[in-house]
């Protein structure tokens, strides 16, 4: 992965917290310019970070045609406030990771903070440390917001 897909990319967050919905799909995202950005979905789940309620289940998630909406629309990144961009649910399928990272899209999960940010006009950097054979990486995800 070249560094440019992770590093000072410019950010559109999709404002999504309270909605009451846990699947993110096409029509919550169809008026963000998608285009060549980093793409955080602001579920609001954060707010169980560091709690037994994070991992528990019932997580917002990003629904298959959202995520093909994505790559269609050009998107560079996507991220979430959650503990999976699928639906996890034992046995189940992963699309939205199938999906984005068949298209080159990298995906950053575990987000925090998302509601400090702009809605557009910050830049993301979420680079992992150099690895070769791996499936997932940490990394140390924070954006550079403009005065």
């Amino acid at each position: 992965m070249p560094l440019s897909a992770v590093a000072d990319r410019p950010i559109v967050v999709a404002r999504l917290a309270g909605s009451g919905d846990r699947a993110v799909d096409v029509a919550a995202l169809a008026a963000l310019p998608v285009a060549g950005c980093a793409v955080l979905l602001h579920t609001g789940w954060d707010q169980y970070w560091g709690t037994p309620a994070y991992g528990a289940g019932g997580a917002p998630y990003l629904t298959e045609a959202a995520a093909r909406w994505l790559v269609d629309n050009g998107a560079a990144l996507v991220g979430i406030d959650a503990v999976n961009i699928d639906d996890a649910v034992p046995g189940g399928s992963r699309p939205a990771h199938t999906t984005l990272l068949a298209a080159d899209v990298p995906v950053v999960e575990h987000l925090t903070g998302l509601d400090q940010l702009p809605a557009t006009g910050a830049r993301l950097h979420a680079v992992p440390l150099r690895l070769e054979s791996v499936g997932t990486f940490s990394v140390r995800a924070y954006a550079v917001v403009e005065p």
